[in-house]
């Protein structure tokens, strides 16, 4: 587990703070009691120091779920027992949760519930860049956004008061720049009594069921509720006004758009000439707020994301009559998509005050062209050999498989030389999407092979995988199982054994789950290149021949955590090397299989990069002239390692 020390700082200091590390520290100093979330960029932080911060306090719990879903459902559990709960996830894990949400934000909570929501704008590691405030709208749950991470602290304190005041959920939106940039931060008291849970369930059935009568007088409440908080809160804390009035200019800096705001304004020199309106609960829209800026008659909304502000106000606009003109992201003047840059919004606002604003200087075309630098998996990633060899035996069996990929490290196998991933379309889309193609395509021909990860496979892989045998549908599923929750950070499940806090727990194998639904499974070591080839032939073979699931699970370590676990026990980890009169430069070590750490010499010959080399030794395997050797004797506990490494 990572170190988050700065979570714990004694108060009164003042500490340079990731975003999410602050909103950590704003739900420990808010009295948060119970965590839970699914790992996903940009919000794995926040729950990753919340959970140092119980390994260290014993308190608050802290949990990683299997999925966004049951987080959410977890916290909704704790929530409604009086305790005060938060629930972490990135945005389109919101779409996983759904469902819980909407219900929560009907019937309420006694304690508090705060949903985090990190948002993705451009999408730098995301399948979409959807602003979850809608989601706000949607339910009818306030939302609210920090300016920026100098008030990411505060804002996660005031969500949870909010919600623990007004006895409803609140969802609270970061965005990539706010979560993942550092900020001063002034660091209040931790009260340890309050980190405790002390929930107590209070029986009423007509409060805490939602049966359709119910659920009727809930959503009556839930209306008259909006319309009161959208008249009273104009007043929270990080809301407000600066500038000049009467000036007939009005900026709506909503969120982080404030600082774009602000820095834009003060570009164009326009301190002293208009009014700026800060807003930082943007759903609902404060009707105060939005009678101030249409009162400049001029108004530029600046957001980060959609036109959610910009929409209410000009909603509201029509409603009280106003004839103010709103510009924003629907007229085209900010863009729809993407970050928002304070160049952009410098000029967007120089364009509506009638001024000459030049922007800044673009960078000179030198004409150069600069080699291209594709992401990579790493030296001795297992995924390497799997991939590698899943396409020796599609072309041994004389098959051009559909490849169904998932959201993972392995989403890489997108790239050539493999090439194995023909559709991503989200977390556990996999095998879900598999079901289809099994049973449209002539999988004689066209044999459909789903790729999942290990924690994606509990997230949300294994009802498809049910799926597929109640529904008979032809298809190889692979897991690749490396222990650990890799591309955001090497988080625990429910395969590893460990827990959030470091506490031991179950270990749940794919293997068990496919066998309890009934799937003939397959485990291979993914280092082993012959066994997984002859592996996928046998288990495609299968498919083929009896026309059901399959399931392989391909093994082996994520060679970051297996490289630290060599350098704890102080392990000296063997490079290989080429010998040079064998080597006939047929290029299968750096062009077929693809390892960063060997290239081609001018010759065609390969080299290895001893820096870079993991001595993972499956260049070895599949060198067909015996032409590569390890530099010294290889330690064999490193090959253990290798193979059963998971993160502590």
């Amino acid at each position: 587990m990572p170190r988050y020390d700065e979570v714990l700082e004694k108060p009164g200091t003042v500490r340079l703070m990731l975003g999410n590390v602050a909103i950590a520290r704003g739900f420990l100093e808010a009295g948060v009691q119970f965590v839970a979330a699914y790992p996903g960029t940009p919000s794995s932080e926040i729950v990753e120091a919340l959970a140092y911060a119980s390994r260290k306090l014993g308190v608050p719990y802290v949990e990683w779920s299997v999925n966004e879903k049951v987080a959410l459902e977890a916290a909704c559990g704790a929530a409604i027992a009086g305790a005060r709960a938060v629930v972490a996830m990135k945005h389109v894990g919101l779409n996983v949760a759904a469902d819980p949400f909407f219900s929560i934000s009907y019937m309420g909570v006694e304690g508090a519930l705060v949903v985090v929501s990190a948002d993705d704008p451009w999408m730098w590691s995301s399948q979409n860049e959807q602003d979850n405030r809608w989601y706000g709208i949607h339910a009818y749950v306030l939302t609210i956004e920090p300016t920026g991470p100098q008030d990411a602290l505060e804002a996660a304190k005031l969500a949870l008061e909010y919600s623990s005041k007004l006895k409803k959920p609140v969802l609270l939106r970061s965005t990539t720049r706010i979560s993942h940039t550092r900020a001063p931060q002034r660091l209040g008291k931790i009260d340890l009594e309050k980190l405790k849970p002390n929930g107590k369930f209070q029986h009423d059935p007509s409060r805490w069921t939602l049966i359709p009568q119910y659920a009727r007088r809930h959503k009556l409440r839930l209306v008259e509720y909006w319309e009161e908080l959208q008249e009273s809160i104009h007043d929270f804390p990080l809301n407000g006004i600066e500038g000049v009035r009467g000036s007939g200019l009005a900026i709506v800096g909503v969120g982080i758009g404030y600082r774009y705001a602000r820095e834009a304004v003060k570009k164009l020199g326009l301190e002293d000439q208009a009014l700026i309106v800060r807003v930082s609960t943007s759903v609902p829209l404060p009707r105060k707020l939005a009678e101030d800026a249409l009162e400049e008659g001029l108004v530029l909304v600046v957001e980060e994301g959609d036109p959610v502000v910009e929409t209410q106000l000009k909603a509201y606009a029509l409603e009280v009559g106003s004839k103010a003109l709103i510009f924003g992201k629907r007229d085209g003047l900010l863009p729809l998509h993407g970050e928002l840059r304070v160049e952009v919004v410098a000029a967007a606002l120089a364009k509506i005050a009638g001024l000459e604003y030049e922007g800044a200087r673009g960078g000179e075309d030198l004409g150069l062209e600069l080699p291209p630098r594709p992401p990579v998996m790493c030296p001795g990633c297992p995924y390497r050999p799997v991939f590698y060899s899943l396409k020796r035996a599609a072309n041994k069996l004389q098959v051009k498989p559909v490849y169904a990929g998932d959201i993972g490290c392995y989403s890489l196998g997108i790239l050539p030389p493999f090439q194995v991933q023909d559709i991503i379309l989200e977390m556990g889309g996999s095998i879900g999407s598999a079901n289809g193609l099994a049973h449209v395509l002539d999988v004689s021909r066209e044999p459909v092979i789903a790729i999942i990860g290990d924690s994606t496979f509990y997230h949300s892989g294994i009802t498809p995988l049910l799926n597929a045998v109640y529904n008979g549908a032809p298809l190889l599923a692979i897991v690749l199982d490396n222990h650990t929750t890799a591309m955001t950070g090497h988080q625990p499940h429910p395969g590893t054994g460990n827990r959030a806090d470091g506490r031991a727990a179950p270990c749940v194998d794919p293997e068990q789950i496919a066998r309890g639904l009934g799937v003939e499974v397959y485990s291979v070591d993914a280092f082993d290149v012959k066994g997984v080839e002859e592996t996928f032939a046998n288990a495609l073979s299968k498919v083929l021949k009896e026309k059901k699931p399959v399931v392989v699970v391909a093994r082996g370590a994520c060679i970051l955590v297996a490289l630290s676990e060599a350098r704890r026990k102080g392990l000296q980890i063997t490079p290989y090397m080429v010998v040079e009169d064998r080597c006939v430069g047929c290029g299968v070590c750096y062009k077929v299989f693809a390892c960063p750490a060997i290239s081609g010499r001018r010759d065609g010959k390969a080299k290895i990069d001893p820096a870079l080399c993991t001595g993972c030794g499956v260049c070895v395997q599949v060198c067909p002239f015996n032409a590569i050797i390890p530099a010294r004797q290889p330690n064999p506990e490193w090959h253990k390692i290798m193979r059963t490494a998971k993160p502590r």
